[in-house]
C-alpha cells in the first residue's frame, strides 16, 4: 500500500541505499604528488601520479550490506498485512545500514594510511545517505508501530 506514509519512508530508504552504490563515499587528493583515492562501494581505487599505473582494492562489502538494505527495504514495502513482520525487516534492515557506515568508515580510514598522512579525505554523499536511511528506517517503523496499535484499539472496542 503506497498510499501509507511509512511506504513512502522505505521507498525513500531503498532509494537512498540503492544510491549508495554508484555514488562516491571518499576521496583524498595530494595536491603535491597529484595522487588521488576515492572510495566507491565497489572499490578503493587509488590513482598514482603516473596515469598508466592505477590500483585498486575491492570493497565489496559495502556493495553487499547496501544492495542487501535496499532489497529488504523493498520487500518490508510490500508486507504490509504483516505489521510485526515488517518490524523485523526493519530491525534487520538497521543492521544492514549499520554495517554499510561500518564498512564505509573501515575503508575510508584504511584509505587516509595510503596516501600522505598530513592530509585529511573528504567524505561525499554516499557516506551521508546511510545516515539518512537510518532516519527514515526509524520513521518508518514508528509509523507501522502506530498503525498496529490502531488495529489492536479498534478489535478492543469490537
Amino acid at each position: 500500500m503506497i498510499q501509507r506514509i511509512q511506504s513512502v519512508f522505505l521507498l525513500l530508504l531503498a532509494l537512498a541505499m540503492g544510491s549508495v552504490l554508484f555514488l562516491p563515499i571518499w576521496s583524498k587528493t595530494d595536491p603535491t604528488t597529484g595522487q588521488h583515492l576515492v572510495l566507491t562501494a565497489f572499490e578503493l581505487g587509488y590513482a598514482p601520479s603516473d596515469p598508466g599505473m592505477s590500483v585498486s582494492t575491492g570493497t565489496w562489502p559495502i556493495a553487499a550490506l547496501a544492495a542487501a538494505a535496499t532489497v529488504v527495504a523493498f520487500i518490508e514495502i510490500f508486507q504490509y498485512r504483516s505489521r510485526l513482520r515488517q518490524l523485523q525487516l526493519g530491525l534487520l534492515n538497521l543492521l544492514f545500514m549499520l554495517g554499510t557506515i561500518g564498512t564505509s568508515f573501515y575503508y575510508s580510514t584504511l584509505g587516509e594510511q595510503m596516501l600522505n598522512l598530513k592530509l585529511t579525505g573528504s567524505f561525499h554523499a554516499g557516506f551521508y545517505l546511510p545516515t539518512l536511511a537510518l532516519l527514515l528506517n526509524i520513521l518508518a517503523n514508528r509509523f507501522i508501530r502506530r498503525d498496529e496499535q490502531l488495529v489492536r484499539s479498534m478489535d478492543r472496542l469490537r
